[in-house]
């Protein structure tokens, strides 16, 4: 009998496949150098709290490693290093390799857009002894969590002379924050008995700007007056200048580790900016690719990727194709030979929300990059659903560079649903497959990742661009 178990446990050994946790695989050097990275990607979160503030960063970082502006016409060699701003709100890098561009390049596409609370163009009134500011949710928002929960103002404001200027109102110690403040639980019986999707009404999602007047008193509209006089002395635009402005309200809480083994990274906006981040990090640090490398940190995922700083806008096709045109290729041929990891994150094993998973076809933390074969809702509808060559491709990519990966779906069938910009590159004939962070609460204002699944998804890129 022992004999027979022994044999049945080496068959197990051999032909099952084993989900344990990956910190049973690691070394004591493995997690030194996924404490070092996550303690830079925590920089960079606090840095990058919206897309524009993204791309300033990683172009930052770009540049203390040698990447340089590309010029359409530009002379590239191999080990080249450039990159391409899209309005200050999308980015796309590139290492050139030493094969020819008619081979294909290999791309790791994240997006750099989160959730938040957009400004409305005419956004400030004042009413109930309140100057207010109101919004328009972006993306997929649930809306009860935004409220009483410290928030900041982002964005960019062209004043009336065309100039700009840059606003971060809660980004240095001792600003003020800003709040949408919550109704107490002895007024809201009402509110109490509405489906959780309809108890926040969006219009009521108002920020609160300040309740001190005017001091002249027989000015109309203190409250507003003495807001507006205020942004005017701070950064010099008057109520018109909203018109032209793209202003947001983002979570105010710095990135933080998570548990008392410090095993988690807690902070907004780590979808998908925690791919974003792998994905730069990863092509700084790929060793002599041969097929190019390609990094682009995409907008507006989180609203369909539409738009010129969107996956779907024309600008990837003209920087490839352009790329295409300085070293003798067709951008056809180069589509048809390339490969995309999609870079995005996926929904972490819940155990306080168990029913809406299948146990078996889930990612959980600790576990290494989720690959994701295809995304949509219900029937695959909207979904980029990878071949078999393609998954076989990756794990093959992943499996030489010893890095810890698993394969999951996003949920129970029909329990929900989503997207990335996976099928935006397989509409350009590039083979595409999802791949990313699990995360916890995701979309909320304060998402859980597992440090080791972020370093994973780092070595992962690199994996990619190496190959």
């Amino acid at each position: 009998m022992t004999e027979e178990k022994t044999a049945a446990r080496l068959r197990q050994e051999e032909l099952f496949l084993k989900k344990e946790s990956g910190y049973d695989r690691t070394d004591e050097a493995c997690v030194s150098a996924m404490d070092a990275y996550c303690d830079g990607y925590k920089k960079f979160l606090d840095n990058a709290r919206t897309e524009r503030e993204a791309v300033k960063a990683a172009i930052s970082l770009a540049e203390e490693k040698g990447f340089v502006p590309f010029k359409r016409g530009m002379s590239l060699k191999p080990g080249d290093r450039i990159y391409v701003s899209n309005r200050g709100k999308a980015l796309m890098l590139a290492v050139i390799g030493t094969r020819h561009l008619d081979e294909g390049v290999n791309i790791g596409a994240a997006h750099i857009d989160s959730p938040r609370l957009d400004l409305k163009p005419y956004p400030l009134f004042e009413e109930g002894g309140f100057s207010l500011l109101k919004t328009h949710y972006y993306g997929g928002v649930r809306k009860y969590q935004w409220l009483s929960t410290p928030l900041e103002l982002r964005g960019t404001i062209i004043r009336r002379d065309g100039t700009s200027v840059e606003v971060a109102l809660g980004s240095e110690p001792g600003d003020p924050l800003l709040v949408i403040p919550d109704l107490l639980p002895h007024l809201a019986g009402a509110q109490s008995e509405k489906p959780l999707k309809k108890a926040v009404d969006p219009e009521a999602l108002n920020l609160f700007l300040g309740s001190r007047p005017y001091p002249d008193a027989e000015a109309g509209e203190r409250l507003k007056l003495a807001a507006l006089d205020l942004l005017n002395q701070k950064y010099g635009i008057t109520e018109e200048d909203f018109l032209s402005a793209e202003l947001c309200a983002v979570p105010a809480h710095p990135a933080c580790d998570v548990g008392l083994d410090r095993s988690m990274i807690g902070a907004y906006g780590q979808d998908d900016r925690v791919c974003g981040y792998a994905s730069l990090q990863g092509l700084f640090d790929a060793k002599a690719p041969g097929k190019t490398a390609v990094c682009v940190l995409a907008d507006k995922e989180e609203i369909g990727s539409m738009g010129v700083s969107g996956m779907q806008s024309q600008a990837f096709d003209t920087f490839i194709a352009d790329l295409c045109d300085c070293l003798g290729a067709h951008l056809r041929t180069c589509f048809e030979h390339s490969f995309c990891l999609s870079a995005d994150v996926n929904a972490c094993y819940d155990p306080n929300y168990a029913d809406v998973y299948d146990k078996r076809n889930t990612c959980f933390i600790n576990q290494g990059v989720t690959l994701c074969k295809y995304t949509g809702s219900r029937g695959k509808s909207g979904a980029s659903d990878a071949s078999a060559e393609v998954m076989g491709y990756i794990r093959s990519v992943l499996n030489r560079a010893d890095v810890l990966w698993n394969v999951s779906e996003l949920g129970k069938i029909e329990a929900g649903g989503g997207g990335t910009v996976a099928l935006h590159m397989a509409n350009r004939n590039i083979d595409t497959v999802d791949a990313g962070v699990p995360v916890l609460g995701m979309h909320s204002p304060f998402e859980v990742t597992g440090k080791l699944d972020c370093y994973m998804m780092y070595l992962a890129m690199k994996a990619v661009y190496e190959a």
